[in-house]
Formats: structure tokens, sequence, C-alpha cells
């Protein structure tokens, strides 16, 4: 009914409730309520219902987002639901950890006009909660059977995701990964203050009631080859996502109390769900009582600087050579980093780590200014003479990015080939390798990037292996009516 929308000129745009900054920085809680179920309707009735909805077609699962704003602003909400998972596999994990503010909200025409966007994250994370609470997530259904089978490298959000849909599609799907629980970066790479581990393991448990065999701690190149995976099924996904840490190239990078960012997180993460962890009991993983400096300015920056200030930090400082207008990371995110005391330098760039090789003990920077663009259109940094300082740190992390390992090594398949930025080379349009049958999805394709694409990447992949997989059945009979 239309004239439940469009009520963004009457109705204020209001977030779930947030915790208090002094609150929320003792604990790895996540720091957002759901929205109760008026505000929820609210909200979402605030939508313009566009001809065009630019939210949806910046999003890059083409979410049928105003359809389910409707659908909750009429109370239809396990219409809204499934509707809402219909294009996403992990919806309330995208209402979550999703830059809206670069995709649907940022595109939102309201917003455009001055009224402030739709809050369509916290819509749809509130809808498939909801959805859990209610029992409307239905059990994983394998269709029928085809005898077929798909291997998987790669537990996170893009093998997760093909898997999902080619279970539904009745294929054996086994997924392997490195680690000793399935869920890759989500899992272990997201603090919990952004994305509880229940809400993962709730979305795998589905997967392995459903049928999906997961075989952790396994490691492709030491417990089996590609090629031994290639002869034990149909057809091979690969979504191992990148994991090489770029590495900080200054003098005294190498001493003690200098990490990479992912170590740092995965230690924190384990910790928290309930393992032991010998670099985080040592203190040398933890950030207690520690000066600690983050190198880097996207969105692992900003876990680690949030964790750290969780952790008991001294200090925590996050250091970036370019200025806040130009920081990769989610703007919200380094709004809360600001209110739980992380001090931002903008415009400074490392240039040695002091102390002796044996324990870090600051860090020494330089001021930059932005010059000309680079070959991405971006204004490059340029130093400032004269700009040096110094600042305290025992802990440095490096959270610089991620390139890609060197999979055709690991995985002792030198057929495989990759791009010259180490990425796997795989056809635009079907997805598959340079070795028929292997197909590739995610970061590992496209280098790091967000957690929807990788959905969609995951989404895409299942479905190329499908029409590959039905095409190789379907050749036999082809021949022999010849």
């Amino acid at each position: 009914m239309a004239e439940r929308m469009l009520k963004f000129t009457t109705v204020e745009r209001t977030t779930p409730a947030k915790r208090a900054a002094t609150a929320r920085t003792g604990d790895f809680h996540e720091i957002y309520a759901d929205f109760i179920d008026a505000k929820a309707a609210e909200q979402a009735s605030r939508c313009s219902q566009c001809g065009v909805p630019f939210c949806q077609t910046h999003c890059p699962l083409h979410n049928n987002i105003p359809d389910w704003l409707r659908m909750t602003a009429e109370g239809r909400l396990e219409e809204a639901y499934h509707l809402s998972q219909a294009t996403n596999s992990m919806p309330e994990i995208c209402g979550r950890i999703c830059p809206q503010d670069r995709l649907c909200e940022g595109s939102c025409t309201i917003e455009q006009s001055g009224h402030g966007t739709v809050t369509i994250g916290a819509v749809e994370r509130y809808l498939t909660d909801k959805a859990w609470e209610e029992g409307w997530v239905a059990p994983l259904r394998a269709g029928p059977l085809r005898g077929q089978s798909v291997g998987v490298i790669g537990a996170g959000p893009a093998g997760l995701a093909a898997a999902e849909r080619l279970r539904e599609g009745g294929y054996e799907v086994t997924i392997y990964d490195r680690h000793d629980r399935a869920g890759g970066l989500l899992i272990y790479g997201i603090p919990g203050f952004k994305l509880e581990k229940e809400v993962v393991e709730r979305r795998t448990r589905r997967l392995a009631e459903g049928g999906i065999a997961f075989k952790l701690n396994f490691e492709v190149g030491r417990d089996a080859t590609l090629e031994q995976l290639r002869q034990r099924h149909d057809s091979v996904l690969i979504a191992t996502g990148v994991y090489a840490a770029r590495d900080l190239i200054v003098p005294g990078a190498g001493s003690a109390g200098v990490t990479p960012a992912l170590d740092y997180l995965i230690a924190s993460n384990r910790t928290g769900l309930g393992d032991s962890v010998p670099g985080f009991e040592s203190g040398e993983l933890n950030a207690e009582g520690r000066d600690v400096v983050v190198v880097g300015g996207g969105d692992t920056a900003m876990d680690c600087v949030r964790t750290a200030v969780r952790q008991g930090a001294k200090s925590v400082t996050c250091l970036y050579r370019r200025d806040r207008a130009n920081m990769p990371g989610s703007t919200r995110e380094v709004a809360h980093a600001e209110e739980e005391g992380v001090v931002f330098e903008w415009l400074a760039a490392p240039r040695a780590v002091l102390g002796e090789a044996d324990q870090a003990a600051g860090l020494r920077a330089a001021r930059m200014r932005l010059g000309p663009p680079d070959a991405t259109g971006r204004q490059s940094p340029e130093e400032v003479e004269g700009g040096a300082f110094d600042l305290p740190a025992d802990l440095v992390i490096k959270a610089l990015g991620f390139d890609p390992e060197d999979l055709p090594r690991g995985f002792d398949a030198p057929g495989l080939a990759v791009t010259r930025w180490g990425t796997v080379k795989a056809d635009f349009k079907t997805m598959e390798t340079t070795l028929p049958g292997v197909f590739a999805a995610g970061d590992i394709v496209r280098g790091a990037s967000l957690v929807v694409w990788a959905i969609r990447d995951g989404r895409d992949a299942a479905d190329a292996i499908h029409s590959y997989l039905q095409a190789k059945v379907s050749a036999p009979a082809l021949v022999a009516a010849e």
C-alpha cells in the first residue's frame, strides 16, 4: 500500500540504539541493538519507492531493496525476509558489516535530497534476525541428486555462498579449509563487536545439516594437491581469499613487537572463542597496557585499533598517509573508533621502527601532503620536509592490505595461471580458470574486496559450475546421437 511509504519528509532517519563508548569498549559484543518491530516498520516507510532504485543497482547482489522495505513497512515480515534472502546467502551478515554508506545507502535518492538515507542495512539485519527467531529460515535441502560432486577450497563467504547454491542444485559438495572452523575472515578476521561469532556459526551449521561436508584443518598442497582434488570431484572451486600481508618496508620493521594485522586479529578472535593462543597469552599479540600504533587506513586497520582499545591498550593511534576524505575504510568505522578514544594521525607515514631488535619502542613518522594524482586517480602522498615526529609504540600493527598467496606453488599446480598481481586468472564470463573444470571466485580473483562481492562471486560461480557440469553430462549423449 503506497500510502504507507514516502514518509521521509515527516519521519527522521533513526539508526538502532548504539551502546555508549564507555560501555562497549569493555567487551567484544556488537555495539548496535536490533530494531524493535515498530521502529523497523517506521524506518522502512521512509523509502521513496523510486522508479529507478539506485540502492538496488549499486548493491553488488542487486537485492530487491525497495520491495522488502515496503513489505516491512506493511508488516509482511516473513515475505520481506524471503525476498531479501532470495538474492543474498547471508543477509544478516551483510546487514552488519557491509559499508552501506558506500553502496546502497550512499546511493539512496532521499539521501541526495538531504533527508537522510533509509537505514537499509539495519532493516536487512532486523529481518533476518527476526527470521531466525521465528523459524522462517528453512533448513538447507538438496535438490534431486545429480550424482556429481564439487570440491570447494575455502570456507569464507565466497565458498559458503557457492556451496549452498550447489547443494540446492543437487550436487554433493565438500568444503576444504585450512582453519579449524568454517567462516574464513568472517570467523577469524572480523571482531565480535562488528559480527558476533554465533551469527556466522548458525549459518555454517545450516550448511552442514543440509549435507555439505566440511574438511577442516585441510590444507591443499599439504593434505592433497589440486590435481588430486580434481580427480576426486567433477569440478573444483578455488575461493581461498587473499591472506598474504603487505609488509612495512622501513628500518626496524623486523623488530619484535611489529606484527601483521591478521595475526593479531586471529589471536584475538580465537581467544574470544575460548581457544588457548600462546601468542596472546605471552603478551606478544595482546595490546593490554601497551602503546599501539596501527599503520593503514582500511577497515582492517579500524578492526585492529578498536580491538586494541578493548584489550586495554595504554594508547591507540592510527597512522594513515592520506587525509580523512581519502581514507579507504568505512566512515562509520572511523567515527566508532574516534568515539572509543583512538587518535588518528592523518597525512603521516612510517619511516622507521625505533628501539632494539628484540623489542620495538616507538615509531618515527613523517608528515605528508597530497600531490598530483597517481595511476589510480588518487592524489599521491608526498613527504613534507622537516615534518618528522616520533610516537611511542611497543606494538606496531601492519594493516597495509593483503595480496594473494602463490597458489600455483602452494597447490602444486603449475598449470594454474595467475595475473601479474598474483590473483587467479579466470574467464570473465565463465569464471573458469586455465585448468578445465576448475573455477575461482571472490578475493582470489578480484583482489581484496568486500564480503558482499565475495557472496556475489560465489553465487555466480555456482551457476557457472552448474552449466559446466550439465554440459559435461549431456556431451556423451550428443556424441552417441550423432
